[in-house]
């Protein structure tokens, strides 16, 4: 093959990567939680013909040599995540994390997984969990004879019952945070795994990463824009 075939075929290729990257990032424009992934890109292998630098005659040198690239690659693709902007549910149990950190979830073979998805509801027992059926973790429970349930910006939990006035605690919604989000592995769900177990901090104290303040139930609508989508 002529060599500024096979350069444009690289070429084409990443692109084609690129589009489907881009086509994904679309295609989950209302998924809630989701963070945008990029293609990152970077050239081949260079054939040298001069060196920069080489002698020309004995007492002159090249300036620049002649270098020839031999094309390009999708070497990753990069999770955006970037703020995404709230949007009011008016669901009591709807979360929305302001700022960095987690939720955490327990899957059905008992390993935790981690997502920025803070649509939450609950099963027939009365536990919370994500619309996959995977209980929050640490696990809540609200009680038969809740008539109200509450959720405080530091994450705590609490329910008016009808047999009694006083809030009952709940328990609290902690986050985890990671030094590389963007190398977890992403699941089917919106759910991640991280690749090593070191990765993770310590669990959220009250306040940190904040909540986003519940008075009304906010959800985090996807961060993605169009147009910025659709630039190559």
């Amino acid at each position: 093959m002529h060599p500024a075939l096979w350069v444009s075929k690289t070429g084409l290729s990443a692109q084609d990567t690129n589009m489907s990257t881009i086509s994904n990032n679309l295609a989950n424009v209302n998924t809630t939680g989701f963070k945008r992934d990029r293609a990152v890109f970077q050239d081949l292998l260079y054939q040298i013909d001069r060196q920069p630098g080489g002698l020309s005659t004995q007492n002159s040198e090249l300036p620049s040599g002649l270098q020839l690239g031999t094309g390009v690659r999708v070497v990753g693709t990069a999770k955006q995540f970037s703020q995404g902007n709230l949007q009011i549910t008016e669901q009591p149990l709807d979360m929305a994390v302001n700022g960095r950190g987690f939720f955490q979830v327990q899957l059905p073979d008992g390993q935790v997984a981690y997502t920025r998805d803070g649509q939450f509801q609950l099963n027939a027992n009365g536990d919370v969990v994500n619309p996959d059926g995977y209980a929050l973790e640490p696990a809540i429970t609200v009680p038969e004879n809740a008539t109200t349930v509450t959720i405080g910006k530091d994450g705590t939990v609490t329910a008016i019952t009808d047999d009694q006035a006083a809030p009952v605690n709940l328990g609290q919604v902690t986050l985890v945070d990671f030094i590389n989000p963007q190398g977890c592995r992403p699941l089917v769900t919106t759910c991640s795994r991280p690749l090593t177990p070191a990765a993770t901090r310590p669990k959220a104290s009250p306040g940190w990463p904040a909540l986003a303040p519940l008075s009304k139930a906010l959800w985090k609508h996807p961060t993605l824009r169009w147009l910025r989508s659709w630039s190559i």
